[in-house]
């Protein structure tokens, strides 16, 4: 019942939430805490746990029946991956309710019931093993985001908002089309229409079928990763979002759709996705250097920031598609540390923009010297943005590209290419923010102690990630070796049988 607590928590700590913000917001606030303070705790137990109550690749397995006679189960299920992902979406939680303390003050109640909802979304898609609920919880994270945006957005917020909507909509209604298909082609192959993820794995179908289905379930995970040239939502939502909401969409949205890849596609169409391998691996490197090139021309810090998450999104989708453990590996460290890093520039960038009004780099420069706290923080993130051995950015593309390297050689070289171009955007946010002249005639002070208290929790995952990431690995290396274990026995059966033929 700990997986159900997880979302339980959330949602009845928003709808509290909400309710109690008639007579107290800062009741409201405290309420939004301590629900996800309770389920991170919740989460360290079981990841200490682990060693110990681990006896297959699931840690832990929930499973009830909702509506039996369509084959839709209450499935939900915990591994090394999941604990990880439920892990991070915690953990930023608690830093997104931090950083919107003194940033919203209207509709404060309501603030918080999205927020807790989208995370309650968030956490049922790392959780879930049945692909009706699945996507359930994938459209219970659209609406609450659409009104973070909407709502406690800059001025441009309900054209980005709109946007936000539109692309994540229609690609899910795409996925929604190929679970239908799977969900029928299973039933008549087998005789049991299910939804049940564990029951719907090896499901026999024609090729051409299972590229098409394959086709509905990545349109939805590659716009939200996302995936050049599905990428034009992400600029607009993050520089329109509130500080809470860009932390919310670049540390945990976008993993959705590399959990997505990772869980479904790659092994329920393991075939269909080796077909895909190259021109996936090149999107990806295409990814890497676009979103490089245009952080690097941005004036607008957020928007800066945003297409570093697609520059560093494409090396998701690089790995994923090199089919083997060590890029895997990588792209699990690479789901954590951009979270984690990027999660934390969008931090200081609202920061920012709460002390001088402005998002143009431009207005800003010299801070460091107002602000020594805040310039020495946003220099950690900063190289870790472009990959300093010792922070965890380094390892999730180190292990990536040694992989990857395995798979295409071509592509890799131009994919470190992309590594090249990180160091020039990221150290060109350094120059202009916080060196140089003081060319703001706003008072900057340094950060607060809340503002401290946010950042230095973030300073010390990113360099325990750099110096010490065999924890992630050893977390997540069953759920890898299980999983590249399996597609080679396919693999092999199918050779067989063409041989035997």
């Amino acid at each position: 019942m700990i997986l159900v607590a997880f979302i339980a928590v959330l949602m009845i700590g928003g709808v509290i939430a909400w309710i109690t913000s008639q007579w107290n917001s800062i009741l409201s606030r405290w309420i939004s805490l301590i629900a996800l303070i309770v389920n991170f705790v919740l989460a360290i137990f079981i990841w200490i746990q682990k060693p110990t109550i681990e006896s297959s690749n699931w840690i832990v397995q929930f499973s009830a029946q909702w509506i039996p006679s369509l084959g839709v189960s209450f499935s939900l299920a915990l591994d090394g991956l999941s604990l990880l992902m439920v892990l991070l979406t915690f953990f930023l939680g608690i830093f997104a309710v931090l950083i919107s303390w003194n940033e919203i003050q209207e509709r404060v109640g309501f603030f918080h019931f999205n927020l807790l909802w989208v995370l309650a979304g968030i956490t049922g898609v790392f959780i879930t093993m049945d692909l009706f609920l699945f996507y359930f919880f994938w459209e219970v994270m659209l609406i609450p985001m659409y009104f973070l945006i909407g709502i406690w957005g800059h001025e441009n917020r309900r054209y980005a908002a709109y946007k936000f909507f539109i692309f994540t909509q229609a690609s899910g209604l795409l996925m929604l089309l190929s679970i239908l298909g799977l969900y029928f082609i299973h039933g008549r192959v087998t005789g049991t229409f299910t939804f049940d993820y564990f029951q719907l794995l090896n499901t026999e179908m024609p090729a051409d079928v299972a590229r098409w289905l394959m086709l509905g379930f990545l349109a939805a995970f590659i716009v939200k990763l996302p995936v050049v040239p599905f990428h034009t939502w992400l600029p607009d939502a993050h520089s329109q979002a509130s500080t809470a909401g860009s932390l919310i969409l670049a540390g945990l949205l976008l993993k959705t759709g590399a959990y997505g890849l990772i869980r479904f596609v790659l092994p329920l169409f393991p075939t269909a996705a080796a077909e895909l391998a190259p021109w996936a691996m090149l999107f990806g490197v295409i990814g890497i250097l676009y979103g490089a090139s245009l952080a690097f021309a941005q004036t607008d810090l957020k928007r800066l920031v945003a297409y570093t998450s697609v520059s560093h999104m494409g090396f998701v989708i690089f790995g994923v598609f090199a089919f083997n453990e060590l890029a895997m590996q990588g792209v699990v460290m690479q789901m954590i540390t951009h979270g984690i890093s990027t999660g934390a520039l969008f931090v200081l960038a609202g920061t920012i923009y709460e002390r001088i009004h402005t998002r143009e780099i431009t207005s800003m420069g010299g801070f460091w010297n107002k602000a020594p706290f805040m310039g020495t923080i946003g220099l950690i993130f900063v190289l870790a943005s472009l990959g300093l051995p010792g922070l965890g950015n380094f390892v999730a593309e180190f292990l990536t590209l040694l992989g990857a390297w395995q798979a295409n050689q071509v592509l890799t070289i131009f994919a470190t290419i992309g590594v090249v171009a990180a160091t020039a955007y990221s150290l060109r946010i350094m120059q202009k923010v916080f060196l140089g002249n003081f060319s703001s005639d706003k008072i900057v002070p340094d950060l607060s102690l809340r503002e401290k208290i946010i950042m230095v929790p973030l300073v010390i995952a990113i360099v325990w990630l750099g110096l010490f990431p065999q924890s992630v690995m050893n977390t997540v290396k069953q759920m890898i070796s299980a999983q590249f274990n399996t597609e080679q026995i396919i693999s092999n059966d199918t050779e067989n049988e063409n041989g035997s033929k």
